[in-house]
């Protein structure tokens, strides 16, 4: 009987611990708590409530600045910030972005005052600005190359997942409790990432006690060739760590891409509340699980595309076919008649449009070393939101000058065949 117990002990230990996948839903997780603060206020703007508390009610230019301002300050955090990513390490950098988003949602729920409302949203852009980069630098030393596209398919799930249920949820909140309720509601959400990154997760693998050292040999043995050179780049300065992607130009036709998605995900996703509810005429009930829709099928695209990148080993095809047919589909729903089959051509326009977001971040990945990654993931995701940041306003101000908000959706279109083009050349150049 022992020996039975002894052999079975063996075999389990034999057996490799998926502590890497914990991870992963850490990373899900969190990412899914970040985008719940951060599209509250895109129901905001069909709240009537909300408008004339602050004073801004038929003032588009205003009501887009709520989500410009979060993006503006998340842009400049991007760049600024994360590089403190690859000397702190990703563990204490979430921890201080997540405690710092609490922060945020405190005042912004306590606010009286328009002023001290963008405040608030100010301080939540440079906290996530600064998160969002970090995610990349945990699967970097986590996940092997082969097993990224899901990984990274998984958490950026969350990215879509999150609004899917924001909208039916914060509709439900505003009408029941108010709109400050839905502020305090997030921040006691934030308790969760903060207990699992500090006190569940390592920067590293081989830190983390319940991974064996059959996982470990896995994940390294992945890791072989991306960390050949790890003793020489642990010393290198700033201007080193740039080097690897300052005069690349295949990582700068990804920014690019990556600058359009984001300009045309934000456009969307700041207005799509208000333009189903003011322009296309959906009751606050409908307004709500229709906003969502859009989610529900990025969701499920995001999982398709995931498996396509592993399987296919490649990047750049996924990221053309998502902008073009993007760009169709926004096409369609500003020239089609009818409040339903606009709104149904607005849920495929979202979901192709944002499907390949893990296919950049998996192509990115590839193209940067480790030592570079967090830089290299700031300043696109810093540049991307900063210039996305004038995509809400800039929509607020044809909405008001133009009194249509179809009209702003053809902008959108340019954006996703500009996208189109540089993905393009990515697939010539076969990434």
């Amino acid at each position: 009987m022992s020996l039975d117990k002894t052999a079975s002990e063996t075999l389990q230990t034999d057996k490799p611990s998926r502590q890497r996948f914990h991870i992963v839903g850490m990373l899900f997780i969190g990412i899914m708590v970040a985008y719940l603060d951060r599209v509250n206020v895109s129901v905001f703007a069909a709240d009537s409530d909300f408008l004339n508390y602050f004073g801004i009610a038929g003032n588009p230019v205003q009501i887009g600045l709520m989500m410009s301002i979060f993006l503006a300050a998340y842009g400049i955090s991007g760049i600024v910030l994360s590089p403190i990513g690859d000397y702190l390490g990703p563990r204490k950098s979430m921890t201080i972005c997540i405690i710092t988003m609490a922060i945020s949602m405190l005042i912004g729920g306590v606010s009286t005052t328009f002023i001290v409302f963008l405040v608030a949203r100010v301080i939540l852009g440079l906290a996530e600005g600064w998160y969002y980069p970090m995610q990349n630098l945990y699967v970097k030393n986590w996940i092997p190359p082969r097993e990224r596209g899901r990984a990274n398919a998984t958490w950026v799930i969350g990215q879509s997942l999150a609004p899917a249920i924001a909208m039916p949820l914060f509709t439900w909140i505003i009408a029941e409790h108010g709109w400050r309720e839905s502020f305090f509601f997030c921040m006691a959400l934030s308790l969760i990432p903060l207990y699992l990154f500090w006190f569940r997760s390592t920067d590293k693998p081989e830190d983390h006690k319940k991974v064996n050292k059959e996982e470990l040999q896995h994940i390294q043995n992945g890791l072989a060739d991306e960390r050949s050179n790890a003793s020489q780049q642990t010393k290198l300065t700033f201007k080193e760590r740039i080097k690897p992607f300052a005069n690349n130009p295949k990582y700068w036709l990804l920014v690019l891409w990556y600058i359009s998605l984001q300009v045309v995900y934000w456009g969307l996703v700041s207005w799509l509340p208000a333009y189903l509810r003011t322009a296309k005429g959906f009751s606050w009930a409908e307004m709500g699980w229709l906003a969502s829709m859009p989610f529900v099928a990025a969701v499920l695209l995001k999982t398709v595309n995931g498996i396509l990148n592993d399987k296919i080993g490649r990047s750049a095809p996924l990221l053309f076919l998502a902008m073009f047919l993007g760009g169709i589909f926004i096409f369609l729903a500003s020239i089609v008649t009818g409040k339903y089959p606009a709104a149904f051509c607005m849920i495929f326009a979202f979901g192709f449009a944002s499907m390949a977001t893990s296919s950049a971040w998996t192509l990115l990945q590839t193209l940067i070393p480790a030592s570079s990654l967090s830089s290299a993931s700031g300043i696109m995701n810093g540049l991307s939101l900063g210039l996305s940041s004038l995509s809400p306003v800039f929509l607020g101000a044809i909405i008001h000058f133009t009194g249509s908000y179809d009209t702003g959706l053809f902008g959108l279109v340019a954006v996703c065949a500009i996208a189109s083009v540089a993905s393009g050349i990515l697939v010539a150049k076969k990434c």
